[in-house]
């Protein structure tokens, strides 16, 4: 009798302790959902750009001219997208008035160009712009979706996104990957000519 006491007890344990190792174990779905921080907010891999976006509170002004704009369904599109986001205090840098006069009906136009020098086709990684900035000495060449150019800049570890009117971006926030596309954050809205 006593040997079943301590078999059944010890048993137990055992199933206990190998249950919890395989439920502390992530899954493959889980592994590959690597999630970065935005906003405040979990970016998801498996979620679209605007899925994404509209969860972080760093962006409640690029969602609201994206809306503005009309260009959800284009966003929520296959893709590949690459979209450099400016935050809130981005937008808060131009100059006062601009963001609310952006956002009304008849300067549609106007907020679909600078939305969408944002974009550019493909999927590209902070790598992908880096390698490409050192093939060029330093700097490549990107059209966006507006048709416009702008350039990266590599130094470092560092991507600098500059615009046709000189302006300069720095990347905050690298490789936000999305199920269409990927998102680097940026810290000033990029102007077209």
């Amino acid at each position: 009798m006593t040997l079943k006491r301590t078999i059944l007890p010890t048993a137990v344990a055992a199933a206990a302790l190998a249950f919890a190792a395989v439920a502390a174990t992530p899954t493959l779905a889980q592994m590959k959902e690597q999630t970065v921080t935005v906003g405040g907010a979990p970016m998801y891999p498996s979620k679209n750009i605007i899925q994404n976006a509209l969860n972080s509170k760093d962006h409640t002004t690029l969602v609201a001219a994206v809306k503005a704009a009309g260009l959800v369904d284009t966003l929520q599109g296959a893709g590949p997208f690459t979209v450099f986001a400016p935050t809130n205090a981005a937008f808060a840098k131009l100059p006062a008035g601009t963001v609310d006069s952006l956002l009304k009906p008849q300067m549609k136009e106007k907020l679909v160009a600078v939305l969408t020098y944002h974009v550019v086709p493909g999927r590209l990684s902070a790598k992908d712009l880096m390698d490409a900035a050192k093939k060029n000495g330093g700097k490549a060449e990107l059209k966006t979706v507006e048709g416009d150019k702008i350039w990266v800049e590599s130094k470092g570890n560092t991507l600098t996104i500059w615009d046709a009117k000189g302006n300069a971006s720095k990347v905050t926030v690298q490789n936000v990957f999305q199920s269409n596309g990927v998102i680097h954050v940026i810290d000033t809205v990029l102007l077209p000519s």
